[in-house]
């Protein structure tokens, strides 16, 4: 028998490639990290002999899901500007905090509580969007996470930075410092089209052009981003960015509630991506995205869950169920984004807007073994007759019960671990705490 790392046999196993399909008594092999082969539990059993071992007769082992869109550290902001619309919850809220609170420390902080939230909830990989991105990186690197991090861009200064240019070049030196990081990849992260300039959103196409990178932005959010670009630049802001040479196949707009149809059109003519944070646009009352119309059209929509701030939980099997149910109830036709589409999106959707599906994002031979395994043992997930629809419509970040990335596990029975020991969540929350009493302090005094 051949000798391997890791063999893990599951009840059932969903690789989401192909779709919809599911693998019942099947193991997948892990051997350096990476997914070496897929295939029944008694074959598996007969052809290899793995250092380690784990059978789990009542857990369906799926993909580890792909945050596409967050800002880790506003985890330290959880609650602290609820029930307000989006312009008055960022001009009186959150930007007013930001200026006040963030540092290095800081994100980092907030980052790692973020993390820390999102493995135990069955996410691998998150694509980030915030100051300090090194911070952010060295974060999520500690508590062995896969992310994308953002070269954030915004006009106005920052703790961080003084302006666009100021933003890119830091951006782009802390790529170089961590190109040999094996679970960091990068995005371009201007803000939104109205904190960006053109001159600096033409800079973005090049540099996406030149380095291969995807574009990460907010785009179409609310009614009133759209009346102010009409406004100020004469035209919508995707025409905006279009015009600019950023509607491509990199490009993943965050949001995209309020599209008309040609510019649906145009976003999967172009092969762009869309990050699709249902909790959060109901929360700001932003309104509810073309999301069934969109996937008619072919364009790819990925899930995240946005921050803490204007979601409070960062979690992607809500975000699973709420998507589903919205693009159903929104269009009036009970088949929109059914379950493995629902599923895709918060794996290998997301993977591939992110330029990751080569590596993330399904369970197929040859990629990164990044894994979840769900337990549908308990009595909330009994009976079970359909696997994918139980995961996406009924089980929830509780039940999840493992994690993998890269091969290595980092949530064994529902504890988070780094390199085979336990980390101390205790101290992690326990960092918040300062921050927590800063916050109060700010608002009791605005």
């Amino acid at each position: 028998m051949r000798p391997v790392d890791t063999l893990i046999s599951a009840r059932w196993v969903v690789p989401v490639v192909p779709r919809g399909v599911v693998l019942a008594d099947h193991s997948v092999v892990i051997e350096r990290g990476r997914i070496l082969a897929v295939l029944a539990t008694a074959q598996a059993k007969a052809q290899f002999q793995p250092a380690q071992h784990l059978d789990l007769s009542e857990h369906v082992l799926a993909p580890g899901l792909v945050n596409a869109h967050a800002h880790a550290a506003m985890n330290l902001l959880r609650g602290a500007g609820d029930d307000l619309p989006l312009t008055q919850w960022l001009t009186e809220r959150i930007w007013p905090l930001e200026r006040a609170l963030v540092s290095e420390r800081f994100v980092y902080d907030g980052t790692q509580h973020a993390a820390a939230e999102m493995l135990r909830a069955g996410i691998t990989c998150c694509n980030d969007m915030y100051f300090f991105p090194e911070a952010a990186a060295r974060a999520f690197r500690d508590v062995g996470m896969r992310c994308v991090v953002g070269i954030i861009a915004l006009e106005f200064p920052s703790a961080y930075a003084t302006d666009a240019d100021d933003y890119l070049r830091k951006g782009l030196d802390t790529r170089d410092r961590l190109r040999e990081e094996p679970l960091v990849s990068f995005a371009l992260a201007p803000h939104a089209p109205y904190t960006v300039a053109d001159a600096t959103l033409s800079r973005i196409a090049m540099l996406a052009e030149e380095l291969d990178l995807p574009v990460h932005i907010h785009l179409h959010e609310t009614a009133a981003e759209i009346v102010e670009s009409i406004k100020q630049h004469g035209v919508r802001p995707l025409a905006r960015l279009d015009r600019l040479g950023l509607v491509t196949e990199r490009l993943l707009a965050v949001h995209a509630v309020h599209l008309h149809s040609e510019e649906i059109a145009l976003l999967a003519r172009r092969g762009a991506s869309v990050a699709h944070c249902p909790a959060s646009n109901l929360k700001l009352a932003s309104g509810l995205a073309p999301v069934a119309a969109m996937l008619r059209e072919g364009v790819g929509v990925a899930l995240g869950t946005d921050s803490a701030a204007s979601n409070n939980r960062l979690d992607l099997f809500e975000e699973m169920r709420l998507a589903a149910l919205l693009a159903k109830g929104s269009s009036l036709d009970a088949r929109a984004m059914p379950a493995w589409q629902a599923l895709e999106g918060a794996t290998l959707a997301a993977a591939r807007a992110l330029g990751l599906d080569e590596r993330i994002g399904s369970i197929q031979a040859g990629k990164e073994a990044d894994l979840i395994a769900v337990d549908l043992s308990d009595l909330e997930t009994q009976p079970c007759f359909e696997v994918v629809s139980q995961l996406v419509y009924c089980a929830g970040r509780e039940h999840v019960a493992h994690a993998w990335v890269a091969g290595e596990q980092v949530l064994q029975s529902r504890r988070l671990i780094r390199d085979g020991r336990a980390i101390d969540t205790g101290a992690i929350a326990a960092a918040a705490a300062p921050w927590q009493a800063k916050v109060q302090q700010l608002l009791a005094a605005s």
